[in-house]
């Protein structure tokens, strides 16, 4: 289990950034990703890498993780597990197959959080801040 903390943005500098998540949707409904390697659904987001800008990042962790090839990205708040993060809501616009070469296998749209969740108790805190910033 996962203490998240959430920060308004602004808390940190966002170079201390590590990580990025985004809740996301496309024509309505929420979408999620099943890593196969731990047999879970995931709220896509992944790693910062060295020298990348969150939002590059965050358009990175899209395409890899949902398809997403047309996006636009809000960042709603930053997080802390063990370090900082950026939260965000991406609205995908336009979505092609889901690369085979990165983790995840499948995708799926939803009005609600998917059973089987590979992070239960950080996915909802995730899914449950950005509904309520973004008034969904």
């Amino acid at each position: 289990m996962f203490d998240v903390k959430i920060y308004d943005l602004g808390t940190c500098d966002e170079s201390e950034y590590t990580r990025v998540v985004c809740v996301c949707r496309y024509q309505g409904k929420f979408l999620f990703s099943y890593n196969k390697k731990r047999e879970g659904w995931e709220i896509p987001g992944g790693h910062i890498e060295e020298g990348e800008y969150w939002l590059d990042a965050a358009k990175r962790e899209m395409h890899e993780e949902t398809g997403a090839t047309k996006m636009n990205i809000t960042p709603v708040c930053e997080y802390k597990i063990s370090t900082y993060g950026v939260l965000c809501y991406c609205d995908i616009l336009e979505l092609e197959s889901l690369p085979e070469e990165f983790e995840m296998s499948k995708i799926m749209f939803s009005d609600t959080l998917p059973e089987h969740l590979t992070f239960p108790e950080s996915s909802q805190v995730f899914f449950d801040t950005v509904k309520e910033k973004m008034g969904f």
